[in-house]
């Protein structure tokens, strides 16, 4: 019996082809991987106490962040992003950045509030959970890594001189940094204290006491 054709054979060969290209997975949409996604958080997550729903919801800054992964973005991007959350800091009212580094030690060392098990924002105050991500202390033998140990923070901005200009600068920069970080670092992961109203003014010059009162134990 003679074989088929060279014709014949060229004709199977292209069909073969046709059947593999049409079982071939179909390109990835990344407009229905997103509605999925939307779809899956909200049937996943629901009101409960004060942990409301509405936290999904991200802004245009941590919205940008995601889109890029994790990969830098374009420095135009990132430069209108930091612009955009430096316009929301506000400044002490009374002109006055430390607190008690006391008070701001325990605020530190708290991760209470904002829970879905407290009854309201109103009977407790928020916690700053500043261990989960930095060393501070020199008595913390656990604590996280995801930022920069803040240990001897004044020295290792070169700002150990609370009158010199150095000093001057880090107080204006820290407390830009626990306001809204993101004015600093487009994408950074730190919590916005300040604009998201987790801690208030108060708070915040507590914990800017602890990491630059010369006498807070960060300095010693």
């Amino acid at each position: 019996m003679k074989g088929p054709s060279v014709r014949t054979s060229k004709l199977l060969a292209v069909a073969a082809l046709a059947a593999i290209a049409g079982c071939t997975t179909p390109a990835p949409d990344p407009g229905a991987d997103e509605a999925a996604f939307k779809q899956m958080m909200a049937s996943s997550f629901r009101d409960k106490g004060i942990a409301r729903v509405e936290r999904l919801q991200q802004d245009e800054s941590d919205a940008a962040c995601s889109r890029a992964g994790g990969a830098p973005l374009p420095e135009a991007q990132a430069l209108a992003i930091r612009d955009q959350n430096r316009a929301t800091v506000k400044m002490p009212a009374d002109g006055r950045f430390l607190g008690d580094w006391r008070a701001g030690e325990k605020l530190a060392q708290s991760g209470k509030g904002m829970s879905w098990s407290d009854a309201s924002t109103a009977t407790r105050e928020n916690g700053g959970s500043c261990y989960n991500c930095h060393q501070i202390g020199p008595q913390e033998i656990a604590y996280g890594t995801i930022g920069p140990s803040l240990f001897h923070y004044l020295a290792n901005h070169e700002a150990s001189d609370p009158q010199g200009a150095a000093a001057r600068r880090l107080v204006q920069v820290t407390w830009i940094r626990l306001y809204n970080a993101k004015a600093l670092n487009a994408c950074s992961v730190m919590p916005r204290f300040g604009h998201a109203g987790l801690l208030d003014e108060k708070q915040l010059k507590d914990l800017m006491a602890l990491l630059l009162d010369p006498d807070s134990p960060v300095n010693r």
